[in-house]
């Protein structure tokens, strides 16, 4: 029974026992479940990494990456349980875990890359903040402060008398003449004529200084093209910063100062040349710090070459403005004598290579430039067709070809007892004059002057010479003659006397009568060259023989007048009078190069010839036509004549000019200009800097040199080491800002001519970029949080004194009391002069007040 027993029925289960055999029963069902479960999560892990190579969504993969690591992570929480579980089973526990370490190891690995990748999608953000919105930000502002009220003051403002007008001659077609390059005065014309500039709608107004703007003229769309040009000086100089590489506070200091800089501001709101002449400065460096950023790049890069281009284009363009832009063509070109010196020692020096580095630069750097250059004066020569003020003093043959000229048909010889006007072909190319004035020193004769207008004190009458036998006939070549002024009956004289301006030549005067004089009043004459008719017809004819190659004809015929006893020549040095001698052009007798010499060829101080014969007994010659005109030789007189005007631009001693200001008062910020009327109902515009950008400016410049000259001699001391792309960053970002402020401000400290205030801008945009290195050189090392503070701290005061000197750019209105706050020095003009203390002490005042509203 026992055996029977044990091999008969089997014992029934206990309850503990029936529920294990349970589990185990569903531990299949159980492990099917896990299997799924690490196939769910090698499917997500795989989704995963597919959002990651994919990640053109940054913000939508981010947000499915971490969602699919926490699923992770609670199901492998999940697992762990389970684990646990299936171990109270029987399961073995330690080959359980062991195959979820990889799992755990997967959703750590999957963990940090959803962290990389939320912090990639920061900096992505924040890169396109800073490259894209920041820059927008600042442009919108800038436009905004210079739109500002744009059109509220309806008056002819500040040199707006000038370049308004001269734009308005390039829709007129009428020459004219001024010290400057035509490109922004092109520009000035063209946006009057985008905005329907009619000149027959109002022929007799002239853009006179305070003037009321007539209602047929839109002066206010031509003040909103202004602004475009002037708005786009601060998204340039951030774009710099970038280029140069420096850290994003000091790019927001630079674009910052830039922006909230009142002068900058007050100058692009009115028609001038100014907004024309800082925008091309700007692009400038602009190029020049993106030519370097890409220097290693050069031949493998066509963004190497655009920028070289685009830095050639730019040089030209500002050189057309204003001959102030040879400055910063002149740091260029430092700069590229560096580079091409630093490639000349690089240890892979091919001589084919750097042959192709002066290649491109001489075309990219000289003949672009050189190309834009003459394209604007040739556009503005074909634009200005007719008469004018400014004709006058170009060369005859010009004037002939001009429509409606008052160069009109004439005869085609001269005889003695003929009166005639003599033009210059030297440097200044203006009209033989005299008049009743007498030198105040020297001989005290008549004065003998070059005039750019034309009146009866240009007329001369040829006579036989004192000293030679009656001469009768036609003029013709070593011919001796008296030419004596109509008006004052005086003859042309010279004698061993020193020039008045020009000690080295000889005086040239008006002298005696025709019966006083002596053998100083005779001149010979000289031919030297022949224009030929553009009729090809009359040419054949008439202009084949020695008959016109030895005679004297009026317009085509260049001579010279030899003084008989001293053997100098009639000339012009390009010089001019002081005001005793109305500040026209200086005549003496000088040396010259014989006629047959290339130098007579450059040198054409002592050539003439005649531009029109007032009496003559000889007929005219309708069948004639005049030479045409050279547009190279008028392109250098007009350079000549150019240079000649800037020279004459020196300050009178014996009045007092209120508005001008010597050099040394620029940085310190001495004083303003009203640029408008100052009347209680118009808004009242002050050409004046931020006083704090100005000085903090001047001051960082003193710094910055001290910092530049600390390093060079720690380099040369060798106590600093530099690589080359430190000594690179150190030239550019450095070296050449500074070279653009020495550069932009010495001329002004030298030159005699008469300056103002906004003549510093230039070097005022350099000064800010200095400034902006200054403070990153000298904050890089300190703590992270006490350099933000600094930053914060001038950002503050920077916004603070734009917001308190607004008025003096954004417009005065009320009376002018209402401003004394900001009159800080006698010598500020905007307002009664107060005290900065007393400014101080209402500013506390008011706030006081004003907290105690609040409370």
């Amino acid at each position: 029974m026992p055996a029977k027993q044990r091999g008969g029925a089997s014992r029934s289960l206990s309850a503990t026992e029936a529920k294990e055999l349970e589990e185990l029963r569903e531990l299949p069902n159980q492990r099917n479940s896990i299997v799924s479960d690490i196939q769910s999560l090698d499917q997500r892990r795989q989704s995963a990494e597919y959002f990651e190579e994919k990640r053109g969504s940054i913000s939508y993969s981010a947000g499915s990456f971490s969602e699919d690591t926490q699923l992770v992570r609670e199901d492998g929480a999940k697992l762990l349980e389970t684990s646990y579980s299936m171990a109270n089973t029987g399961v073995t526990r330690n080959s359980l875990i062991s195959g979820l370490k990889p799992l755990s190891k997967e959703t750590t690995e999957l963990g940090i890359k959803a962290d990389q990748l939320g912090a990639k999608k920061r900096r992505l953000v924040n890169g396109i903040f800073h490259k894209y919105i920041a820059p927008v930000i600042f442009t919108v502002i800038s436009f905004w402060l210079r739109y500002y009220k744009i059109g509220d003051n309806n008056t002819v403002i500040w040199d707006e008398a000038h370049f308004a007008k001269f734009g308005s001659f390039y829709n007129r077609h009428t020459f004219y003449h001024d010290v400057h390059p035509p490109l922004g005065k092109m520009l000035c014309g063209l946006s009057e004529w985008l905005v329907g500039y009619q000149a027959s709608a109002n022929p007799d107004y002239n853009f006179d200084a305070g003037s009321t703007y007539p209602a047929q003229i839109n002066y206010f769309g031509m003040r909103l093209f202004q602004v475009f040009f002037s708005s786009a000086l601060t998204p340039i100089a951030w774009f710099t910063c970038r280029s140069l590489k420096k850290n994003l506070w000091t790019c927001y200091l630079v674009t910052l100062m830039v922006c909230l800089e009142s002068s900058f501001i007050v100058l692009g709101k009115f028609v001038l040349l100014d907004s024309f002449l800082f925008f091309f400065t700007a692009t400038t460096f602009l190029c020049l710090a993106n030519v370097n950023r890409l220097r290693k790049f050069e031949g493998k890069s066509r963004k190497f070459n655009l920028w070289l281009l685009l830095l050639g284009l730019s040089i030209g363009c500002v050189c057309c403005v204003k001959w102030v832009g040879l400055f910063v063509t002149s740091v260029v070109g430092v700069y590229v004598i560096v580079d091409l010196w630093a490639k000349f020692w690089e240890p892979n020096f091919r001589i084919l290579t750097y042959a192709h580095y002066w290649f491109t630069r001489i075309i990219a750097l000289i003949c672009i430039p050189v190309v834009v250059y003459l394209t604007c004066f040739k556009l503005h020569l074909d634009l200005l067709y007719l008469p004018g003020d400014g004709s006058a003093s170009m060369n005859t043959i010009f004037q002939a070809n001009m429509r409606a000229t008052d160069i009109v048909s004439q005869p085609r010889f001269v005889q003695f007892g003929d009166e005639l006007t003599l033009r210059s072909q030297g440097p200044n190319s203006n009209l033989l004059h005299s008049h009743q004035q007498v030198y105040p020193a020297g001989s005290g004769q008549h004065q003998v002057t070059t005039y750019g207008f034309k009146d009866s004190n240009n007329n001369w009458q040829i006579e036989n010479p004192r000293t030679a036998r009656k001469l009768s006939g036609y003029l013709k070549d070593g011919d001796t003659l008296r030419l004596k002024h109509l008006m004052t009956g005086a003859n042309l004289h010279s004698h061993e006397i020193p020039g008045h301006v020009s000690k080295n030549y000889f005086e040239v005067s008006g002298y005696g009568s025709e019966e006083i004089g002596d053998e100083k009043d005779d001149w010979i004459v000289e031919v030297v060259s022949q224009l030929y008719s553009s009729n090809e017809t009359y040419r054949i004819m008439n202009e084949s023989g020695d008959q016109f190659h030895k005679f004297i004809h009026p317009v085509s015929t260049t001579f010279r007048l030899k003084h008989k006893q001293l053997g100098c020549y009639l000339g012009t040095t390009g010089k001019s009078y002081p005001i005793w001698g109305f500040q026209q052009g200086e005549v003496v007798c000088l040396d010259a190069a014989p006629k047959d010499s290339w130098k007579s060829y450059i040198d054409t101080s002592a050539n003439w010839n005649i531009e029109s014969v007032v009496s003559s007994g000889i007929p005219i010659d309708y069948e004639y036509e005049y030479p045409k005109s050279n547009f190279l030789k008028d392109f250098i007189q007009i350079q000549r004549s150019m240079a000649a005007s800037n020279n004459a631009l020196t300050p009178d001693p014996s009045k007092a000019d209120s508005i001008a200001s010597s050099w040394w008062e620029w940085p310190i910020m001495r004083s303003g200009i009203r640029m408008s009327t100052w009347s209680l109902s118009a808004r009242r515009y002050y050409m004046f800097g931020n006083p704090i950008i100005i000085w903090f400016t001047t001051a960082c410049v003193v710094v910055y040199s001290f910092i530049m000259f600390s390093i060079s001699r720690r380099w040369k001391s060798q106590e600093l080491v530099l690589d080359e792309v430190a000594m690179w960053n150190i030239f550019t970002s450095g070296i050449v800002p500074l070279l653009g402020y020495i550069l932009h401000y010495l001329p002004f400290i030298v030159m005699g001519r008469v300056t103002y205030f906004h003549h510093y801008m230039p070097a005022l945009y350099f000064a800010m970029f200095m400034s902006g290195f200054a403070v990153d050189y000298l904050t890089i090392n300190m703590n992270k949080r006490i350099r933000d503070v600094i930053y914060f701290l001038l950002f503050v005061v920077i916004i603070g004194s734009f917001w308190l000197f607004s008025p003096t750019c954004l417009g005065m209105v009320g009376h002018p009391r209402n401003y004394k706050y900001l009159n800080w020095f006698p010598t500020w003009t905007m307002s009664d002069y107060q005290p900065f203390s007393i400014t101080l002490q209402q500013f506390f005042s008011k706030c006081k007040s004003k907290l105690n509203e609040y409370i």
